[in-house]
């Protein structure tokens, strides 16, 4: 293969970004010209049972922890209860315990994955998630208004900020040829096809060594890949076929350094924004690449942005899935159904305000 088509072929890819979803994210510290260096006073009242799951293998884990329980003592509340995930457990029966324990507010410490097993259980109850961004995407906290690398900040806005409520989303696996049917949640966004195969193909040790810039180099070897066949059926209608190479389902779209690649995507609007990629070359990636980067908003054929409640899709044969960015195994079928206002989340609205666009709160 030509080394400046590969070369070429990887800047395209790192150019569109999200086109392979939102794996290709790295922290990129958001000023906030309104910050003094002091944290605004907490606007909760009372005294709260605070409950931590920990994912303990992050690098600010320990800092964390012990951030919170000052801010805890400091508040004269009982001492913070702490969970940590394992990796038989990412935070399932830990979310538990902290309910029954009687906790008012669940913070997760940890990534996307941390987060949206905590969401996973708190979904459909009172009890709000507070975030406490350690990963490298923490895609949900940035749809919120919040800067991921700002630990104090994000500490406050989860022991003292107030409650909104989002849209989660549920989902089904189904393996015909294993009988395996699986359910989850996700928060941000979930992929079938080639999203998901990047996420499987990246090499560990690239990673250590280029960070987020191996999962281009996964791209790059994925990119000339066949489409698919697949039927599609959106709530409950009839059932359409196409050839696809990924369709991702988007709880909310915006991506770091301020792309939007799910423009209309809200993160409590009671949808699913549904986007079907299905280019035949590398011309109809590139295609992709310019319109997301220019913000083009007129209809190309090779993507489609599609609004529903529900969909389903079938394949003949097993393809790849990713829940928020962890493999979630092969399947023939799957359905994806949004849970309007569904979980109850720790926001700054100050935040907020000043993120136009980010979803659509209002104060």
């Amino acid at each position: 293969m030509d080394t400046q088509w590969v070369v070429g072929l990887a800047v395209a890819i790192v150019a569109a970004a999200v086109l392979l979803s939102w794996l290709s994210v790295r922290r990129i510290p958001r000023p906030r010209p309104e910050q003094t260096g002091t944290l605004p006073p907490p606007r909760s009242a009372g005294i709260q049972r605070v409950a931590l799951v920990l994912n303990p293998i992050k690098n600010d884990a320990e800092t964390a922890r012990r951030k919170i329980a000052a801010a805890c003592a400091e508040a004269g509340w009982d001492d913070l209860l702490v969970l940590e995930t394992t990796l038989e457990d990412p935070g399932h029966s830990q979310t538990r315990r902290a309910l029954a324990a009687g906790a008012d507010v669940v913070l997760a410490g940890g990534g996307d994955g941390t987060l949206r097993v905590v969401a996973s259980e708190l979904a459909g109850g009172e009890v709000p998630v507070g975030l406490v961004p350690l990963g490298t995407g923490n895609l949900l906290a940035r749809n919120l208004g919040m800067d991921p690398n700002d630990l104090d900040t994000s500490i406050h806005t989860a022991l003292h900020g107030e409650a909104r409520r989002i849209d989660t989303a549920t989902i089904t696996l189904e393996n015909r040829h294993t009988g395996t049917v699986t359910h989850d949640t996700f928060l941000v966004m979930a992929g079938i096809g080639l999203d998901a195969e990047v996420l499987a193909a990246t090499r560990d040790e690239l990673k250590k060594r280029i960070g987020w810039m191996a999962y281009s180099e996964a791209g790059v070897r994925h990119l000339p890949g066949k489409r698919q066949r697949v039927v599609i059926s959106l709530d409950d209608g009839p059932a359409e076929h196409r050839r696809i190479r990924s369709v991702l389902f988007a709880n909310c779209g915006r991506m770091p350094a301020g792309i939007h690649f799910v423009p209309d995507a809200l993160v409590d609007d009671g949808e699913l924004d549904i986007v079907v990629l299905s280019p035949r070359s590398v011309f109809g990636w590139l295609w992709i690449g310019a319109k997301t980067v220019l913000k083009h908003r007129a209809p190309i054929p090779v993507i489609d942005y599609i609004r529903a409640r529900k969909i389903r899709i079938t394949a003949p044969e097993p393809m790849n899935t990713q829940l928020d960015g962890d493999l979630s195994g092969l399947v023939t079928a799957l359905t994806v159904q949004v849970q309007p206002a569904s979980l109850s989340v720790r926001v700054d609205p100050l935040a907020l305000r000043d993120n136009p666009g980010a979803n659509s709160f209002s104060d």
